[in-house]
């Protein structure tokens, strides 16, 4: 059966779509889908969407360039509301925002920390760089050198970021050690990314040995 048949269409014909990204989970916009946007997103990879104000489709990104590269898409249990996972080229919202929910209703719950773009956390944006070069490689690009060279390279910068950390730590300010960790930290995802792994396993890794922490070993 077509996807478009499993959907529970409003009067109007449309759905709402919730559409996050893929790398970091933030939810970036609410929009609105009829059955050609659907089929299109589904047909094209990118986001399509209806819309209400204009009565027409709309392709995100087509003006500005901020294009979404659709992952995949969900239904929920009452087939009522999609959920795209994409991959945005640039920011969400049409204020320059990176999600379209960057304001914080006054006298609700404050939750984690973001910037004024709504950004959480750069550790799944760099990922998702690295698997991009890794998997696109693009001329000029530091990171296509290291994953090009091998794991010897890597590991060699990896030993190399690790002592200048270290140093930093002994001899000099918060703001170097800080600048080293940051390198380390590059370095050692380039090296999961190498053999195909990702940051994901070391926070399995962690989860597994969170109950041996807890009794203080």
């Amino acid at each position: 059966m077509e996807i478009e048949a499993e959907i529970r269409w409003d009067e109007q014909g449309l759905v709402p779509a919730i559409v996050q990204d893929a790398h970091t989970g933030q939810v970036l916009m609410l929009a609105y889908m009829n059955g050609e946007a659907l089929a299109r997103t589904l047909e094209t990879g990118q986001a399509w969407f209806w819309s209400r104000s204009r009565g027409e489709l709309w392709h995100k990104g087509a003006t500005s360039g901020n294009m979404q590269r659709v992952v995949e898409v969900r239904y929920d249990c009452d087939a009522d509301a999609l959920l795209l996972r994409v991959e945005p080229r640039g920011p969400a919202c049409h204020t320059g925002h990176t999600s379209c929910f960057y304001r914080r209703l006054p006298g609700s719950p404050e939750g984690e920390a973001e910037d004024d773009k709504g950004q959480v956390s750069n550790l799944p944006l760099l990922w998702a760089i690295i698997q991009e070069r890794k998997a696109h490689p693009k001329e000029g690009s530091y990171t296509c050198h290291l994953l090009a060279a091998g794991q010897p390279e890597i590991l060699k910068k990896v030993g190399e970021e690790a002592v200048e950390a270290i140093v930093a730590a002994q001899c000099e300010g918060d703001a170097r050690l800080v600048s080293e960790l940051a390198d380390l930290t590059y370095h050692i995802l380039v090296l999961l990314a190498a053999r195909g792994l990702s940051w994901a396993d070391v926070e399995a890794e962690l989860a597994r040995r969170f109950p041996i922490a807890e009794c203080g070993m």
